[in-house]
Order: C-alpha cells, then sequence, then structure tokens
C-alpha cells in the first residue's frame, strides 16, 4: 500500500482472525474498501494484518458473517502515542517543571564576591549594586551587562582606580583596584623657588630657605621667591627651598554662548522588549509591538541561557527602548551672559591648581552678535605661584 506512513498519525492496528472463513472475510473487506496490509497466514486457519484505526469497526460484521474470531494484537500511531502520554503526564509534567526549575536556578545570581576592597568601599559597591538590581537571587536577565555594571561603579565611587566585574556561573566576581594614598615625595637636590606668572604676593610661607621678596611686591616670571643658599657668603650652605607663595595672578577667558540651541534629553518613558535568539534566529517573548513614541534610542543588552555551568546555544536578548525629545533653549540676553559667566569660571578651573581660589571676576566686553552672546572676563586668581629651580654652581 502507498503512503504508509501516513498510518503512523492516523493510528494502526494488528490484527489476528482465526476461523475457517479468511478467505471470505478478507474479500469482504477488500469489497467494503477497508484497507489492509501485510497480510501473513498462520498455519490453515489463521492470518495477521493490519488496518486502520478507523476501520477498526467495520471488521465485526464481515467477522460475523464468516464465522471467524478477532483478536487485536498491537496498536500504534499517533492516537495511542497521545494516550500513553496524557496517561504519563504526571510524569512528563515533573520533568518539565524540574528542567524548567534547573534552568531558572542557573540563570540566577547565587554570589556576589568582592576582592581587594577596604569594609567602607566594599560597603559603598554593595550599595550601589543594590540600587543597580543586582543582588542574590536576582535572574540574570534583567541585570546588565559587565561593562554597564563596571562604568557606573567606577563614576559612582570615588575610592575606586579600577574594577574588573566578572560573571563566572552564577557568581559575580569584583577585582578592586583602590586609590592609594599619596606616595612620598622624592629627594630633592638644592634648589631655589622662582615665580612661575607675574603675580603680586599676597602670602609668604617658607619652610626652608631665605625669603627674596615681600606681600604686595610685583614679580616677574622666572623671579627668585625664596633662596637655597643661606650663610655668610664665603660658607654658603645650600638646601632645597620649600614653601607657599601666595600670589595674585591675573586671567582672560572668552566664551561664545548662541542665544538659542537645540538639543536632546531623555524625558524617562521606556520599553523593554526581551526575545530568544536561537542559531541566528529571534524569537520575541515579551514586548510586543512598537513603542508610543516616535523618537527614541535603543540599548540591547544579551544574556546566554545556562544550564548548570554549561552555556547553551539560547540567548535571552533584552531591548531597551528609550525616549528622547527634542527640547530648544531660548535665553534671554541677562539669561545668557549669567550662563556665558558660569561657562568661563568651568573653563578658568580647568586651566588651575586644585587650591587656587577665584577672588574677582570683572566683564571686560561684552557682545551680541548673531544670536550669540559673546564674553570676555578677567580673572583675578589667588594660587601658589612658586617653582622649583635647581641651584647651579656660580649662582
Amino acid at each position: 500500500m502507498k503512503n504508509q506512513w501516513i498510518h503512523i498519525f492516523s493510528g494502526t492496528v494488528k490484527v489476528k482472525l482465526t476461523g475457517k472463513g479468511i478467505e471470505r472475510f478478507l474479500n469482504q473487506l477488500t469489497r467494503n474498501g477497508v484497507s489492509v496490509w501485510n497480510v501473513r497466514k498462520h498455519g490453515t486457519e489463521a492470518v495477521t494484518f493490519y488496518v486502520n484505526l478507523h476501520d477498526v469497526k467495520k471488521l465485526r460484521i464481515p467477522a460475523r458473517d464468516s464465522q471467524c474470531k478477532i483478536r487485536f494484537l498491537e496498536r500504534a500511531g499517533g492516537p495511542f502515542f497521545l494516550r500513553r502520554l496524557w496517561t504519563n503526564s504526571g510524569f512528563l509534567l515533573g520533568a518539565c517543571l524540574f528542567f524548567a526549575l534547573i534552568m531558572v536556578l542557573s540563570n540566577m545570581v547565587w554570589g556576589i564576591e568582592i576582592k581587594g576592597a577596604s569594609p567602607a568601599t566594599e560597603h559603598q559597591i554593595r550599595k550601589e549594586l543594590d540600587k543597580m538590581g543586582i543582588s542574590v537571587g536576582k535572574l540574570q536577565f534583567s541585570i546588565d551587562n559587565v561593562e554597564s555594571i563596571q562604568r557606573v561603579l567606577t563614576d559612582q565611587i570615588g575610592a575606586l582606580t579600577w574594577i574588573g566585574v566578572e560573571l563566572k556561573g552564577t557568581t559575580y566576581h569584583f577585582q578592586v583596584v583602590e586609590k592609594s594614598e599619596p606616595k612620598k615625595a622624592e629627594a630633592i637636590g638644592p634648589r631655589h623657588l622662582v615665580a612661575k606668572r607675574k603675580a603680586a604676593i599676597v602670602k609668604i610661607f617658607v619652610e626652608k630657605g631665605e625669603p627674596a621678596v615681600k606681600v604686595n611686591d610685583y614679580v616677574l616670571p622666572g623671579q627668585l621667591l625664596v633662596s637655597g643658599l643661606y650663610g655668610k657668603e664665603d660658607n654658603l650652605k645650600s638646601v632645597a627651598a620649600s614653601g607657599e607663595i601666595l600670589g595674585e595672578t591675573w586671567y582672560s577667558t572668552k566664551v561664545e554662548l548662541p542665544l538659542k540651541s537645540t538639543f536632546h534629553v531623555f524625558n524617562g518613558n521606556e520599553k523593554r522588549k526581551y526575545a530568544l535568539k536561537i542559531v541566528g534566529k529571534v524569537l520575541p517573548v515579551w514586548g510586543f509591538g512598537k513603542p508610543e513614541f516616535s523618537e527614541y534610542e535603543t540599548e540591547v543588552n544579551e544574556q546566554r541561557v545556562k544550564f548548570f555551568k554549561w552555556s547553551l546555544p539560547l540567548t535571552v536578548e533584552k531591548k531597551t527602548l528609550r525616549e528622547r525629545e527634542q527640547v530648544t533653549r531660548i535665553y534671554t540676553k541677562q539669561e545668557a551672559i549669567e550662563s556665558a559667566k558660569e561657562l568661563a569660571r568651568k573653563d578658568i578651573k580647568k586651566h588651575l591648581p586644585e587650591n587656587a581660589i577665584i577672588k574677582g571676576e570683572k566683564i571686560l566686553h561684552q557682545s551680541f552678535e548673531n544670536d550669540k552672546v559673546n564674553l570676555t572676563t578677567h580673572f583675578t586668581i589667588i594660587e601658589d605661584i612658586a617653582v622649583g629651580q635647581p641651584i647651579i654652581q656660580g649662582d
């Protein structure tokens, strides 16, 4: 019979027929349109054959007319498989639940180890991890990738010089390098202290050496401030001059600021989508459809699914769509001037030592051209103007 593989889905039955009217029985089945195959004789009064499941009911009347007995030996095919499956559904369900539980447990965070950090720094790191949603019991799919974690921790914790983040199995490992204490200054040879720029002296504090200037003196770049030589002319001794010479210095900056500017900002609205990636194919599982907002940026985070310690060829893809909107900022002339002043302060601080103080500021030039404010500002700064200069024989 052709296409007998179709019987696997519809179901087949193996029948044993015994009696004297076997030929009459088979002929009557053929006339009734019942398909039989694999007919085999077992002696003179017994035969076995296969029929479709839906033809079983058609066997009874021919068997009665031919005075034969029917016995069903085997049942196979889709309907019987589903029946056995349903009978053992409890075992199947338990196996599925067990597999799902193992998958979930294999992709949860079960440990956070921090090495190389002091107790105070470790406490700060754990607080930041809690804010980021990284804790024992969290699914790894809902956590950002290790690069993002490393970047956030470095930005938020000032005590860190570097932190390494690694996910091994179900445990996050953090290797910390903290900022060390400043190294002790190297031994300095005999030297003078000279002015690094022109200034008016406002304060003098000398640890070693002989002062060469007084408060309110005006000095030029390279002028001697503290001498590293002391004693009589015929018996001079040299030291590494040290101290702090505060001077009033002057800087000028130019700032240009448009009265009208356009930029994009995130407004806090976001949508998340989850999908499974199998051998390059993407199967969405959550967050269907397009976002309600038109302008957005997409951040993609992928996490491999694990089974115990093995990584499966299955990836959970998390997409975060953050809405952004265009904002146009328009300054009044007074607001533009104030903003330009603030920009000038930030610019001047980039070029000053940390301990420098802005004593005063004055606008030297102010103009509005092409919808822009142009501002030239003069700053008065109090800073340490002393720098070392080695003592050369003959000084």
